[in-house]
């Protein structure tokens, strides 16, 4: 994702602006664009972290056992192999998200802070399968994806070549 248009300085004064209150500007396109790189930077990092360790040994945070507990708890009957964006997205499901947010506030840092999401958990983050959601939304669902195994396509997938290269 090119910061086309932006000099460096806009780049840093925008960066420097995602640590202020959403309240202090309207919608700047300069932050915008910085939100927009800083969760594109964050969602191929993870991508990465999956394809090249187990994700059934990562920790995501140091209260993994704490969210994945509350996550099941309140989403027992979630799908999260394939995500449906009406079960984050709508009102009802909003209500529901939002005492479990909450909970989370002081616990995991910037627990509200927006980032991407993969709605298949299968592919790559793409403009079709990424969704807009919180980072304790984020943690819950990927975390419980690594303990139950679904993020494990993954990490084979990218083992593939290499195995395929140690053979021949």
């Amino acid at each position: 994702m090119a910061a086309t248009g932006l000099g460096p300085g806009d780049v840093a004064a925008a960066a420097q602006a995602l640590s202020l209150p959403a309240e202090a500007f309207g919608n700047d396109p300069r932050v915008e664009l910085a939100w927009a790189m800083k969760a594109h930077q964050h969602a191929q990092v993870y991508f990465n972290l999956i394809s090249s360790v187990d994700p059934k040994f990562l920790n995501l945070t140091k209260v993994d056992d704490q969210i994945y507990s509350e996550f099941r708890k309140t989403f027992r009957d979630l799908k999260i192999d394939i995500l449906d964006p009406e079960e984050l997205k709508s009102e009802p499901a909003k209500e529901k998200w939002r005492p479990f947010c909450l909970k989370f506030e002081g616990v995991v840092e910037d627990f509200n802070f927006g980032t991407l999401l993969r709605l298949d958990c299968s592919e790559d983050y793409t403009e079709e399968n990424s969704i807009f959601a919180t980072r304790i939304q984020f943690f819950a669902i990927e975390i419980a994806r690594n303990r139950e195994g679904w993020n494990s396509v993954v990490y084979g997938r990218a083992r593939e070549p290499a195995a395929a290269e140690g053979s021949g």
